[in-house]
């Protein structure tokens, strides 16, 4: 089966030292799946939609998050798990969640047929029920929305006695239940030690706390959360290995739709540069930093303050649901890995799309069929490369704007036809609606994308509860760090 393959760098970065832990992560795409870019493009906007959608409908209930498992846009890491013998497991990164979990087995995954996962990780894992998490334990608890630890014990079927006298640590945490856009799993908690194997030097994790999930549905392949919770895996990274701090970003190589074309690496990176590493080549490390909102309904989530898009040189306000978080946990913008097109409030996106088009629309023709077959609009036919406005992002905070490239939210491809018409060029503005204002409520008001992140460095400085953004060359990143 041929495949193009998406490549991340992990570079774990000690505070006070050059030091630095590299590790290639890989996904694979199946070409199977697919016979043409819109049909690629169609399947990706459909899991884009249906993300934000369960982020707020589901969500209401904590531990209700979706999978990043758009074809194209899934980023994988990849460990190993236990010491004898060390067992591969590859994970997808995912900033919109909090919990490590992959299949174990006996594993039984229903309705997933056509859904691809990391060749490393076709064997499901053998965990011994002896490195089981204790009912009574912190980690029990996050897993079960913070819960009583005596609930959980009578969840547990822990006898009266000793749910009364405090005594029921020996008993092993009950399932948890997870519900995704797309899937859900029953899973349960386990300790073992999860290790970065490179040459010099390698990290080991012990007492590394992750989920295995016997059943499954829709979703075959485990996730590394990098959400702000206690489970996720930079929060047990600056617990078990405090000298790698509580940062970490990441810098994602330019996406493709072209399924023959060989991605270069990303680059992940967690901890902190020092002053000697700021300096990466010509580039220096100025970012545009937004502050994190507090969610008090979805902690997990990073949220920030969406101001406006500017189309050109018109401003366009957000509403009020983008810019602020309400006690109910409605609103803001949540910056997320694992959706691949931002979502934003249909006033919004109906005033950035009627701006975009007044200024394009009338040098080229609309290509409607194009958007019913991608879920993306507006559409164009062009001859040549189509002139577009430059978009602008304007965050919460003095000097809070980030330009984007052109290719960060306009994508140009030849279509292959339908009989009608012979193949031809066609260009697409990669935003969304994300729905009514009405309908987003008990969820972001909006979700920033992986595609819109494309050439940034992303960072999240979970010290100073901030989130930034600086433009970069991330192929050559890849290899400049990698060299060092």
């Amino acid at each position: 089966m041929a495949s193009s393959l998406i490549f991340l760098l992990l570079i774990l970065c000690s505070p006070n030292s050059s030091e630095m832990v590299i590790m290639p992560l890989t996904q694979s795409i199946s070409k199977t799946q697919f016979n043409s870019t819109r049909h690629l493009l169609k399947s990706t906007s459909t899991r884009s939609a249906a993300r934000f959608h369960h982020q707020g409908r589901l969500r209401r209930q904590r531990q209700q998050v979706s999978l990043p498992l758009s074809p194209g846009s899934d980023y994988t890491l990849s460990f190993q798990l236990g010491s004898d013998p060390p067992q591969p497991i590859a994970l997808y990164m995912d900033t919109g969640s909090d919990m490590v979990w992959f299949p174990c087995a006996p594993f039984e995954c229903i309705l997933c047929e056509g859904k691809s996962s990391p060749s490393i990780n076709t064997k499901p894992h053998n965990i011994s029920r002896s490195a089981a998490v204790p009912c009574k334990s912190p980690a029990c608890s996050a897993a079960h929305s913070s819960l009583p630890s005596s609930d959980l014990c009578a969840m547990a079927r822990c006898p009266l006695e000793s749910i009364e006298t405090s005594d029921c640590s020996s008993f092993s945490c009950p399932p948890f239940y997870y519900a995704y856009g797309d899937g859900s799993l029953i899973a349960r908690l386990y300790r073992d030690t999860l290790s970065v194997s490179v040459s010099s030097p390698s990290l080991v994790l012990k007492n590394f706390t992750f989920g295995c999930a016997h059943t499954t549905v829709g979703e075959p392949t485990g996730v590394a959360g990098f959400g702000r919770g206690l489970l996720s895996l930079p929060a047990q990274l600056a617990t078990l290995s405090p000298q790698l701090g509580n940062q970490f970003s990441y810098c994602l190589v330019s996406h493709s739709f072209d399924q023959e074309r060989l991605r270069r690496p990303s680059a992940l990176i967690i901890g902190r540069y020092d002053k000697k590493q700021k300096k990466i080549g010509s580039e220096l490390a100025e970012f545009v930093y937004t502050s994190m909102l507090e969610n008090p309904k979805h902690p997990y989530f990073y949220c920030v303050g969406l101001v406006g898009i500017s189309v050109g040189k018109k401003m366009i306000p957000a509403p009020e649901i983008a810019k602020r978080v309400d006690k109910r946990g409605s609103g803001g913008m949540v910056v997320d890995s694992g959706t691949t097109f931002t979502m934003l409030p249909a006033s919004l996106y109906n005033s950035v799309v009627a701006e975009f088009d007044r200024r394009v629309g009338g040098i080229h023709e609309r290509a409607s069929e194009i958007e019913d077959k991608t879920g993306l609009g507006p559409c164009y036919y062009a001859d040549k490369a189509v002139q577009v406005p430059t978009v602008t992002v304007h965050f919460v905070g003095n000097d809070s704007n980030v330009v984007l490239p052109s290719k960060n939210y306009f994508y140009e491809f030849f279509d292959g036809g339908d009989g009608r018409r012979k193949k031809t060029r066609v260009g697409c503005l990669m935003l969304m609606n994300g729905g009514d204002e009405a309908e987003l409520t008990g969820g972001p008001g909006a979700t920033l994308g992986n595609y819109q992140q494309q050439g940034f460095e992303v960072v999240y400085d979970l010290e100073r509860k901030r989130v930034g953004f600086a433009r970069r060359q991330c192929a050559s990143l890849w290899d400049r760090l990698n060299q060092n």
